[in-house]
């Protein structure tokens, strides 16, 4: 009986199992039915009509609860309604959403941007600064910041939008935006010099002084020569009896007057050369007649050229024994400084410094000179002037040393020089005289300026002190602003650069100096102390003496030294140094300065480590011996071999293994060296395959100290 209904219960099983396939199916093919197309006139119903909906109790916390998603699909709108018309079923969903206990949405909604209007975006064309920043380009092209990067990005150039475009990269961003670009110079707003030229007003010329500059080799005699002209002893004073500063001077001949500029020879003063041949009318070269043409002669009528100026050679030292002017004319004819002699243009006048010889015609020739230029000026207009050398001096402040080169300088005239300015409280010749005034061509020394001028920056007298303030000001930001451009700019090409460069070992130093001139000559020549291993930091710089501020921070900077140029530190400030262990070094002769840096330096670098070849032996024989291992027999083929030296065991020409000597002995004594002729027996340190016919290499290594050049 159980079978046949076990039978029947299959049975039923089976239809019941059957038809519930076949309702799935159909229901699926129901479902893909597309829904009855909306009507017009039909309305949204809202289902849950500002009801509350009640919390969520879960009686069993281990029972999962999964959401029902088998409703209807929610039909969508149609797209003619009008936009006033409301949206029911989305008020109903935020109203059941934002109700109590539910998640409100709304809030976390972000409100996009109106878009700008396209049509003040458009920007053709534009006045940019020579300085300026990304943001600030980008601001007066309407566009992002971030798409001045990415170009400049995609040109090779990483920045930021702090960082300051050159002209270059202005031009390029311009042609890549389709925008013309008009690049103003805002230095011109401050530019006081071509506000002085610019000047109405009738010119009262008159012939004016000549400015003579003295040019030459270290050691030729120029300072000698000026000393014989002025009849005093200047380069007696100088340390070394080399000239270090630039110097101006007036003498009188003939009733008339001329100023003479001294400039130091040594190669460090490249600069002050320069500065000097830039405010000249006439160059003298001085060159010595027992040692011919060097190279600060050549490089000094090189500067005279590219002044284009006059040029009087002055052949020193014919009272010498061994002088050869011959040699002197060949050697500057190779320069194509041809004499009047041999057809050329230039005047060559054989001198002594040291008894007179030949001076005052050289003076007659400087007058000749001076006459077939037809230097004028007008004395009447307010003065044009230019720094030759600048200092911090103790109770009178910033002195500069200036040559009068348009109108007349007056005490009590109100002055600027770059980022200086100041009323002239007091005016002296270079004998220390007081003057009332300067006169075109003539030399003074000025006190009275709010800080130390730059050398060879121009002197403009102006109208008011205010002016005076508003153009130093700008001038300064101006300055800041280039400063800041520099350092804030690199390409992807520096960049890889960069990083090399702050892995060499570097001096931190601190640079203070009496005068503006030998302080730039100073931080020229350590700039160029540097090779693949070590530079020089100049971590400060100034004029004046050595300060509390430089102790401190040469004390904050490991193995800082401060060096000092013709300055000394006193008492308290050696006190200072000696408690906090700052390093004072202090010069008044510059190649010694530099020799003692170099010496620094090269004590910085790794040692340079040489091999010295001591001999070489063939092994002959090799012996096993317990607890030792092997023991080579040899014969001394060259040189000698040396317990404890070094070797190498060659075989077939090719290097199997270096180390040191462990053993060596004569027979069976023990050995410090076996010459060459001689058998011995040699043990190697952790070597234990020696064979018959290996030779064994002996050497020693040296260190020695690297120097830089």
């Amino acid at each position: 009986r159980t079978e046949p209904r076990r039978e029947k219960m299959s049975a039923s099983l089976e239809a019941i199992f059957s038809n519930a396939e076949l309702n799935l199916k159909k229901k699926k093919i129901e479902k893909k039915k597309a829904p009855a197309a909306k009507k017009e006139d039909a309305l949204k119903i809202d289902i849950i009509p500002d009801h509350e909906m009640a919390d969520i109790v879960i009686e069993d916390e281990d029972v999962v609860v999964m959401p029902d998603f088998t409703v209807k699909p929610i039909q969508t709108e149609n797209r003619t309604k009008s936009k006033n018309q409301p949206n029911i079923y989305r008020a109903s969903q935020n109203q059941i959403f934002s109700s109590e206990g539910g998640i409100s949405r709304g809030g976390r909604k972000k409100h996009k941007k109106a878009p700008r209007e396209q049509g003040s975006e458009i920007v053709s064309s534009v006045n940019i600064p020579k300085e300026i920043r990304v943001y600030e380009f980008a601001d007066k092209i309407k566009k992002q910041p971030s798409e001045i990067i990415g170009k400049l990005f995609a040109l090779g150039m990483m920045t930021t939008k702090n960082d300051f475009l050159d002209e270059d990269a202005i031009e390029i961003l311009a042609s890549e935006f389709g925008i013309e670009v008009n690049i103003v110079d805002e230095a011109q707003e401050f530019d006081y010099i071509k506000a002085y030229e610019d000047s109405e007003g009738e010119e009262n010329l008159i012939a004016r002084a000549p400015v003579i500059t003295i040019m030459g080799h270290v050691d030729h005699g120029k300072t000698s020569l000026l000393d014989y002209i002025r009849n005093s002893r200047v380069a007696s004073s100088e340390a070394g009896g080399i000239t270090q500063h630039v110097g101006a001077y007036m003498v009188e001949k003939n009733g008339r007057k001329i100023t003479f500029i001294d400039t130091p020879g040594h190669e460090a003063f490249t600069s002050m050369r320069a500065r000097g041949a830039e405010v000249t009318d006439i160059v003298i070269i001085v060159v010595a007649a027992d040692d011919g043409v060097k190279p600060q002669t050549k490089e000094a009528i090189a500067h005279a050229k590219v002044a284009n100026v006059p040029i009087i050679i002055a052949i020193n030292k014919m009272d010498k024994p061994n002088a050869n002017p011959d040699l002197v004319k060949t050697g500057l004819a190779e320069l194509d400084i041809m004499p009047t002699e041999w057809g050329g243009s230039y005047e060559f006048v054989p001198i002594s410094a040291k008894t007179g010889d030949g001076i005052e015609n050289l003076l007659e020739i400087v007058l000749l000179q001076a006459d077939l230029l037809e230097l004028k000026a007008d004395p009447s207009k307010q003065a044009k002037a230019t720094i030759i050398e600048s200092s911090l001096q103790k109770g009178r402040g910033a002195v500069a040393t200036v040559i009068v080169q348009n109108g007349t300088l007056h005490v009590g005239d109100t002055v600027v020089a770059g980022i200086a300015y100041g009323k002239v409280r007091a005016l002296s010749d270079d004998k220390g005289r007081a003057l009332k005034q300067i006169l075109p061509g003539e030399c003074g020394v000025i006190i009275g300026l709010s800080e130390v001028p730059g050398a060879g920056e121009t002197l403009i007298g102006v109208s008011s002190d205010k002016e005076a303030r508003e153009y130093a000001s700008k001038i300064y930001e101006h300055q800041r602003q280039k400063e800041l451009s520099k350092s804030t700019k690199v390409t992807i090409d520096e960049l890889s650069a960069k990083i090399a460069e702050g892995s060499l070992k570097s001096l931190p130093v601190i640079v203070k100096a009496d005068v503006a001139g030998s302080l730039e000559a100073i931080k020229a020549s350590l700039e160029k102390l540097r090779n693949d291993e070590v530079k020089v930091d100049i971590i400060h710089s100034g004029i004046g003496g050595i300060t509390q501020n430089d102790i401190a921070l040469a004390s904050a900077s490991e193995n800082c030294v401060i060096l000092g140029f013709n300055v000394r530190p006193t008492g308290e400030i050696k006190e200072l140094a000696k408690e906090r262990g700052a390093q004072i070094k202090t010069y008044n002769v510059i190649y010694n300065l530099i020799d003692d840096i170099k010496a620094l330096l090269s004590g910085l670098m790794s040692p340079i480590i040489s091999e010295e070849a001591l001999g070489q032996a063939e092994i002959r024989q090799v012996i096993n011996v317990p607890k030792i291992g092997q023991i080579a027999g040899c014969m001394v083929t060259d040189g000698l071999i040396a317990r404890g030296a070094k070797i190498r065991v060659i075989r077939e020409g090719v290097i199997v293994f270096e180390g040191n000597v462990s053993s060596l002995k004569r027979f069976k004594d023990d050995a410090k060296e076996v010459a060459k002729g001689f058998e011995c027996g040699v043990g190697i340190e952790g070597y234990d395959d020696m064979r018959v016919g290996d030779f064994i290499e002996s050497y020693k290594q040296k260190e020695e100290q690297a120097t830089i050049d």
